[in-house]
């Protein structure tokens, strides 16, 4: 066991010499062995200045489709001015004689590649450890600022190899005599509105669903619907990211609208006595619900999939909302704005497959589909959001009904448009807005 006193500034930065060699002379002696190790290992892997030049030479002449041998690698390493600086043609040409085959090839990478994660890990703890020390930083920024750091380390680690057939029709045959056994309505978690769930047979697991509309037209209102259908009454584990509205605004819409109780009485505080008793009912299903609410304004990509992963890991998460996508902040701000709404788009598709539960991130719509039907091309800024999403759906109803219909009694008639759905039909939905509780409801005569 290494002594855990010993001081840092006297300890070598983990890294294996006679790994690093063996791996690149592996590829020397067989260069196709190159293509066994190129998917998780990167030149700046090796801890040798030398060994990454080296690597990274391998690689150029690898992308140019050109033979990879003693005279070609030393000519590269020549015509970019570091060969000298790698040792010379006599040290290119040793590393022929570190291994017998390159049967182990994988094996030597898998350690280079460990040592190189423990550096970055060092590397990340010294850098906490000085954060630590300023008294400018607050303690909880530390940590969160902690957590992102690791987890950009472990995304890269996440590399799946390819499978035989034979093993996915094992499970894929195992999941089909499930769900044939089971006495499950639907195959996913069900939103609380039936002609939804029957075309979607739920939220499926590992899929990325985006829900737009115009301004004004209830997606918020919507996505709070139904957090409260899974998590109230399914109590089914739901995480909420409000992205727009304070954890209080957004509690008070869900109380008004489970204690159905205008939203405007709440807020304005005139109650009638009969209204405490629906709002403390209201307020203890709510309390004993597994709801978990994240309301951190100009959140960034990675700190939300932080969160998302520790909803999920510590309190059995098992569909997440996100309020709404294009408030959430991407990691490069200098790039173009539709540029960073598809690394976001992409990352929170990923983050569905990761966490192998529902993502529904909300949207608006373009002006262009004012008083008409939206579509596919209608969603903002993006349109890899279109092309990430397994489901699209929008909300729609003609302007000015919401007006009409403020009596208690009132509902605004609106349509639920599944304009995509990768592995399912699509279609449209009838649903009922009731805007004094700004809420949604389902319709008896539910399909258009």
């Amino acid at each position: 066991m290494s002594d855990v006193r010993k001081p840092l500034r006297d300890t070598i930065p983990p890294h294996n010499a006679e790994a690093e060699v063996a791996t690149l002379g592996a590829v020397l002696i067989d260069p196709e062995a190159l293509g066994r190790i190129v998917q998780f290992l990167r030149a700046d892997d090796f801890y040798r200045a030398a060994h990454q030049k080296i690597f990274a030479a391998i690689r150029v002449l690898s992308e140019r489709s050109e033979e990879i041998d003693l005279i070609t690698l030393t000519q590269e390493l020549r015509s970019e001015g570091i060969l000298d600086s790698v040792g010379g043609a006599g040290y290119v040409s040793s590393l022929t004689s570190a291994v017998p085959t390159s049967a182990n090839i994988e094996y030597y990478a898998r350690i280079v590649r460990d040592g190189s994660i423990r550096r970055r890990i060092i590397k990340i703890a010294g850098e906490i450890m000085a954060e630590s020390y300023d008294d400018s930083n607050e303690s909880r920024r530390v940590i969160e600022e902690a957590e992102r750091r690791i987890f950009e380390i472990a995304e890269t680690q996440q590399t799946n190899d390819f499978v035989r057939a034979s093993d996915v029709v094992e499970m894929t045959i195992n999941m089909i005599e499930h769900l044939y056994k089971s006495n499950d309505e639907y195959t996913g978690i069900p939103s609380g509105f039936p002609a939804l769930d029957t075309m979607l047979s739920g939220f499926q697991n590992s899929e990325f669903i985006v829900i737009g509309a115009r301004p004004s037209v209830g997606k918020t209102a919507f996505a709070l619907t139904c957090a409260g259908n899974i998590s109230i009454h399914s109590k089914i584990p739901v995480g909420f990211f409000t992205l727009e509205m304070s954890n209080m605004a957004l509690m008070q819409r869900l109380i008004a609208a489970e204690a159905r109780i205008s939203s405007q009485t709440i807020r304005t505080g005139m109650l009638k006595p009969s209204d405490f008793k629906n709002l403390t009912d209201a307020a203890g299903l709510i309390y004993e619900a597994p709801l978990w609410i994240s309301d951190t304004p100009n959140m960034k990509l990675l700190d939300l999939r932080a969160q998302a992963r520790r909803m999920v890991l510590q309190h059995k998460v098992r569909i997440i909302f996100i309020d709404y996508l294009t408030l959430v902040t991407a990691e490069n701000t200098e790039i173009p704005r539709h540029e960073q709404i598809a690394e976001i788009s992409r990352s929170l598709k990923a983050l569905a497959r990761e966490l192998e539960i529902p993502v529904v991130a909300l949207s608006q719509v373009t002006r262009d589909s004012e008083g008409k039907r939206p579509n596919l091309s209608n969603i903002r800024e993006s349109g890899s959001i279109e092309q990430d999403a397994d489901v699209v759906m929008f909300l729609h109803r003609e302007r000015g009904t919401e007006r009409e219909s403020n009596e208690p009694a009132n509902t605004v008639e609106t349509e639920l448009v599944v304009a995509k759905q990768r592995n399912g039909p699509v279609g449209t939905v009838k649903i009922a807005f009731v805007p004094r509780y700004t809420k949604f409801e389902s319709l008896a005569d539910d399909v258009v």
